[in-house]
């Protein structure tokens, strides 16, 4: 507060003993002790609750920053989790779409495979009844060129009916040989 001196002090103390007298100086000190020990408390206190104000302030603003950083930060995650949801959205429909059109189109092959297989299953057991008549048939009632010649079928391959087997009186034929220069016909 104020700067006093020793020197200051001692003059103070001489003129008090003079103007007061020994009798009543020491009443008067300890009167003008316990006045400046309350000035000081004053003081102290006074500068303690502009601390605390000062400290209170910096507190709100520290917290009003950690409340705007928190809901920035909100905001961003708010945001950065919509961007991925609709990111993983659009790829699971994508899968979805995905797995549909494979499944489409593994469905689609197999009905077209079972369906093929059908055919050929039915093929073979068509063949035979075309080409073998129902009875029993002699050599005479089958010409020899027509059990030799090749049978169109559906396919584009083609396939020759195997010969008719000769009654048991008749000896076998020996089957003939196929030269290179034959044009897919047994004579």
């Amino acid at each position: 507060m104020f700067d006093v001196s020793f020197t200051e002090l001692l003059i103070i103390g001489v003129v008090a003993l003079v103007v007061l007298g020994p009798e009543r100086l020491p009443k008067v000190a300890r009167t003008v002790g316990h006045l400046l020990g309350r000035a000081q408390r004053y003081v102290s206190d006074v500068k303690s609750d502009i601390q605390r104000e000062i400290e209170l302030e910096e507190l709100r603003k520290f917290k009003e920053n950690m409340d705007t950083a928190a809901s920035e930060m909100q905001t961003s995650l708010r945001e950065t989790e919509s961007s991925l949801r609709a990111d993983l959205d659009a790829t699971a429909r994508e899968a979805k779409q995905a797995v549909a059109a494979t499944a489409q189109n593994a469905q689609a092959s197999l009905s077209t495979a079972a369906q093929e297989a059908k055919d050929a299953l039915a093929e073979p057991q068509a063949a035979p009844s075309a080409t073998a008549p129902a009875g029993p048939t002699t050599s005479a009632a089958v010409p020899a060129a027509s059990a030799s010649a090749p049978v169109p079928d559906d396919h584009a391959s083609r396939t020759i009916a195997p010969p008719v087997p000769a009654p048991a009186s008749e000896p076998a034929a020996a089957p003939k040989q196929h030269s290179p220069s034959s044009t897919g016909t047994l004579s």
